[in-house]
């Protein structure tokens, strides 16, 4: 004889095995971030760690994945002290660049942030990150100058070999500098009153990592003020290309020619 209750009883069971499932999801889903990330990796694509951190390769600061080797195995010591390091910011231990203070970050975020950060500890870079941080050798570009001498720049200036329309990247780079640059270096890159002409620093050696580290960091005993959290490295990277535009003559004064015309 057949029960009533029987479907019942496993619809019961079923039931009961899918609130123990979404029990064991919800702490998963918890130390899960978005987009399958960590806790700890969501919290620092949030904030502004990675204008100047990249996981695999030198950018202001060292890659995430060299800061885990060095301190790989070392205690939950090594996490308080990481944790008091990024609220307080300093320089020192990875070079003269001084890292910005955090303290809008909580303990608890930072904590997330360090463990994501020491859980890379091992994991191989690709093959084009070399160790020091440098991408791999750019290619040059021969242009001629607004009065018809050869030059050649690792910046790919122009978007054809008739040099009648700049890349985008340059583009965005003279719009990004005439907004927010302009206002201490001068327009056009021509030096201000109060900062100086970068066209002449780059003509001194300044290199696009030093450029990006002077940018993002800042210099406060100048009165400069750090860029890091409001530029991305693209957005950095293009002002570059237009101020060395500039520096080489490849481009006069104003707005340059481009395919947004």
């Amino acid at each position: 004889m057949r029960h009533s209750f029987t479907p019942v009883f496993f619809l019961s069971r079923l039931a009961m095995l899918a609130l123990i499932a979404a029990g064991i999801a919800a702490p998963l889903a918890a130390n899960a971030g978005e987009g399958g990330m960590s806790t700890g990796e969501t919290k620092a694509r949030a904030s502004n760690c990675f204008a100047c951190h990249a996981v695999d390769h030198k950018l202001v600061g060292p890659a995430y994945q060299a800061v885990a080797d060095r301190y790989a195995g070392k205690g939950d010591a090594t996490v308080a002290m990481l944790v008091k390091k990024i609220k307080m910011g300093g320089a020192g231990n990875w070079g003269d660049v001084p890292m910005t203070a955090h303290p809008e970050l909580s303990d608890a975020d930072l904590t997330d942030m360090v463990h994501w950060i020491l859980s890379l500890h091992g994991q191989a870079a690709p093959a084009s990150a070399a160790t020091t941080g440098n991408a791999p050798t750019a290619q040059m570009h021969t242009y001629k100058t607004t009065d018809g001498k050869s030059v050649q720049t690792d910046v790919n200036v122009f978007t054809g070999p008739d040099q009648k329309q700049v890349t985008d990247a340059v583009f965005h780079g003279f719009e990004q500098y005439n907004s927010y640059c302009f206002r201490c270096h001068g327009g056009d890159a021509i030096g201000g009153e109060y900062a100086p002409d970068l066209r002449k620093s780059l003509a001194g050696g300044m290199t696009w990592q030093q450029f990006l580290s002077t940018a993002m960091a800042g210099r406060q005993d100048k009165g400069m003020p750090s860029w890091a959290g409001f530029f991305e490295e693209k957005d950095i990277r293009a002002i570059y290309d237009y101020i060395k535009a500039r520096q080489l003559d490849l481009i006069a004064p104003g707005r340059p020619p481009s395919a947004q015309e």
